[in-house]
């Protein structure tokens, strides 16, 4: 079955950098798009960054451009989020998910999203 795992998360200061890192395995990693979400208690989970299936289409909320990058690698059937010039608004439980398999671009709506990790907690402090 498919499973992913997060891993990287922590606590840091404002300003610091966590790389966050999801291992997939029982898929067809590279045919997979890939998303980070993050989730606050009480608030929806919401989408931070997205990759496609070969790496090369990539899509970002507004609030993390330039400060977060995801990256992927098919040999490895590894996702990552580098994450750079924290905040504390950026204090959530990270996931990450799988989107339609097959699918040649970015998707952005939740829903489209089916395999879920556990999460991961970051928290910045001020």
């Amino acid at each position: 079955q498919v499973q992913l795992v997060e891993s990287g998360g922590g606590s840091v200061q404002a300003g610091g950098s966590l790389r966050l890192s999801c291992a997939a395995s029982g898929l067809t990693f590279r045919t997979y798009p890939m998303g980070w979400f993050r989730q606050t208690p009480g608030k929806e989970r919401d989408l931070v960054a997205a990759i496609s299936g070969n790496g090369v289409g990539t899509r970002y909320v507004d609030s993390v451009k330039g400060r977060f990058t995801i990256s992927r690698d098919n040999a490895k059937n590894m996702v990552y989020l580098q994450t750079n010039s924290l905040k504390p608004e950026d204090t959530a439980v990270y996931y990450c998910a799988t989107g339609p398999s097959g699918l040649l671009g970015v998707p952005r709506k939740t829903s489209e999203y089916n395999y879920w990790g556990q999460g991961t907690q970051v928290t910045v402090s001020s």
